[in-house]
């Protein structure tokens, strides 16, 4: 009787296992499919504005490029922020209009370099990303530490980036950016574990569609300055 309650017990556990395990990649295939649409949405929104004359003129030829080059982060701040008292489908709105206003702020990026180098940088970083993402879903060592680590350097490479819009110097961006993809490497990987574990603290809960669209934005913002990053090294510049 005692092991027939054990076997019991045991295939309970493995069903609710299997159960759990089959949810988390629903939520991570979520969570990828959402990233890579925002991802889709920004590119779209930057090539269109960087083919058109119309467009990108009054945007980087007057003071109004200070304002899509910032309204971004006012967009994370307020994600951030008021993650608890929006919905749903308020979050997913500000994420959709964040990545519109990203493509705005990324039309440039088709202004300076060519091309051929865009497309090879992006799919540079993609497998980069892939790989580290991959890592962080599937490693058992906790990231939590590293994690600590590359928020420091995130704040020093910000900081030494801004001071730089000033100095001008190359050799500071040259530094920034080597730094800048070691950094959004790292947090790709501790970003997807970050995302599994908040999955399992609120498996069953009404917050799980939430923090699919936080995931994605988490994911979003490192592979996007990852791609930056390696554009700053390996882009080839228009003549």
């Amino acid at each position: 009787m005692i092991s027939h309650d054990r076997t019991q017990a045991q295939w309970a556990a493995g069903t609710a296992a299997g159960t759990f395990d089959q949810a988390l990649r629903r939520h991570m295939l979520r969570v990828y499919n959402v990233m890579m649409l925002g991802l889709a949405l920004t590119g779209g929104i930057a090539a269109l504005v960087a083919a058109t004359p119309a467009l990108y003129g009054p945007i980087f030829g007057t003071p109004l490029k200070w304002v899509v080059m910032l309204a971004p982060l006012a967009f994370v701040a307020v994600l951030s922020w008021r993650f608890e008292q929006l919905s749903a489908t308020g979050l997913q709105a500000l994420f959709w209009a964040f990545c519109g206003v990203m493509g705005l702020s990324m039309a440039s990026v088709f202004l300076v370099f060519t091309g051929t180098s865009i497309a090879r940088v992006f799919f540079i970083a993609a497998a980069m990303f892939a790989g580290t993402s991959l890592y962080g879903y599937t490693t058992r060592t906790d990231l939590s530490k590293l994690g600590s680590f590359l928020m420091m350097g995130l704040i020093g490479i910000v900081v030494a980036g801004l001071v730089n819009l000033f100095l001008g110097s190359n050799m500071i961006q040259f530094v920034v950016s080597v730094l800048g993809v070691v950094i959004f490497t790292g947090l790709a990987a501790y970003d997807t574990q970050r995302i599994r574990e908040d999955f399992s603290e609120s498996y069953g809960r009404e917050t799980q569609s939430k923090l699919a669209v936080m995931g994605a934005l988490s994911l979003y913002l490192s592979f996007l300055n990852l791609f930056q990053m390696l554009l700053q090294l390996l882009g080839q510049r228009e003549e």
